[in-house]
């Protein structure tokens, strides 16, 4: 079987965690595998690089950083496969360009145009283990690019895309994917099968266990994919074509993100366009948009409010500086939270909708703005009550039993 598996930071946190990555593929090995193993930079190790730059520079070259930060996995790529080496397994370590990974030029956040997979394929054919350092590539002209935080889990999938892999193990710090964050809820479930497309709202709508851009490739490229404990042996989560669970849920899991902002634009000019130029403005800057409410138009003035992520509130706030004499006044909030329910049943049952509104108000939690897709409710609370509304609605749900 050919097995693309996929180490995160804590998984490969220190020398010891990465010798017991070692072992774990060894497993595989042993057991008539051939093995393609991703892995992140060792915990910490991002931060520190960014420290590092930051001691020069506020604002460094993109360019630059891109070449910095994808040094961290290149090192634990390297010491993985030594550590493979002493124990008697033939390894190479790959970097993202010797690895066959193009990316378009976005530093920072790059997104993947190709894989060759005969760099990779060549190794496997000759027996060794071959060790890519994640999230990152190269483009056309030869700049090293990074994917954006998480981005290992997406250079992990691709690849599995690319070579044709049996299955794609992403091995983390948690059993698997749960209803909500156990830390939060102690009462959470482990899920034994999830669809693509809850998987893609949960991780997008903060559920840190998979990168979302990871999960909509892995349903794009049908990639089998399953996300396990790296220190332990339990059975971990199975991501599916949504017809491979018999039973759906009316909702499979509570989400949070920390990770948000709101700008509210008061007495913005009420004419056609408007709207247009200031995403289109944000849009140009990479800035991610997410909710979005507008106030019915009054007397030529309407409110206009958006969410976007707290890391890139600051250029938000540069973005809309052109439209100043387009509105009275702007608010940036970053003491927000958005929790998200989320359930492929959704399709086909009502009031889901109602018994979150009324679990949150029975807990005095006030609702600053609503989203909803198919099969995802999003709200946005004040960051003080967010893990309390996760635990009102995990318990309205009854996802505990």
């Amino acid at each position: 079987m050919l097995v693309v598996q996929k180490f995160g930071g804590t998984s490969v946190g220190d020398l010891d965690r990465i010798q017991n990555v070692a072992n774990r593929v060894k497993k595989s090995v042993d057991a008539g595998d051939q093995v393609v193993v991703v892995v992140s930079a060792m915990s910490g190790e991002t931060n520190k690089l960014i420290d590092y730059a930051h001691y020069y520079s506020k604002t460094p070259s993109v360019r630059e950083m891109d070449l910095l930060l994808s040094s961290g996995e290149r090192v634990t790529s390297a010491l993985l496969a030594i550590a493979l080496q002493e124990m008697g397994i033939a390894s190479v370590a790959m970097s993202g360009r010797q690895a066959g990974i193009t990316t378009d030029g976005i530093h920072t956040k790059a997104r993947i145009e190709m894989i060759d997979p005969e760099p990779i394929l060549r190794q496997t054919r000759n027996g060794s283990v071959v060790v890519v350092a994640g999230f990152q590539g190269i483009t056309q002209e030869g700049d090293v690019t990074t994917l954006g935080r998480g981005g290992s889990d997406l250079t992990a999938v691709a690849i599995a895309g690319a070579i044709k892999a049996d299955l794609c193990e992403i091995f983390t710090d948690v059993d698997g994917v749960y209803t909500t964050d156990p830390r939060i809820e102690p009462l959470a479930k482990k899920l034994e099968k999830i669809s693509y497309d809850e998987m893609l709202e949960l991780a997008s709508l903060g559920a840190k266990v998979l990168q979302n851009r990871s999960v909509e490739m892995a349903k794009k490229l049908n990639v089998k994919l399953v996300t396990r404990n790296s220190f332990n042996e339990n059975e971990g989560t199975l991501i599916v074509n949504e017809e491979e669970i018999m039973e759906q849920p009316i909702v499979s899991g509570i989400a949070l993100d920390k990770n948000q902002a709101r700008v509210t634009l008061r007495g913005v000019t009420d004419r056609p366009g408007i709207a247009a130029e200031i995403f289109g403005a944000l849009a140009a800057a990479n800035i991610n948009v997410d909710m979005i409410v507008q106030n019915v138009g009054d007397s030529g003035k309407t409110n206009l409010g958006f969410t976007v992520p707290k890391t890139e509130l600051i250029a938000a706030q540069k973005a809309i500086e052109g439209f100043k004499k387009d509105f009275d006044s702007v608010d940036f909030d970053n003491n927000i939270a958005k929790v998200s329910i989320v359930g492929v049943g959704m399709k086909s049952h009502s009031g889901v909708a109602a018994k979150a509104f009324t679990s949150l108000s029975n807990e005095n939690i006030n609702i600053l703005m609503i989203g909803t897709s198919e099969i995802k409710i999003s709200v946005v609370v004040h960051e003080k009550y967010s893990e309390l509304a996760v635990r009102s609605l995990h318990a309205a749900y009854e996802l505990d039993k």
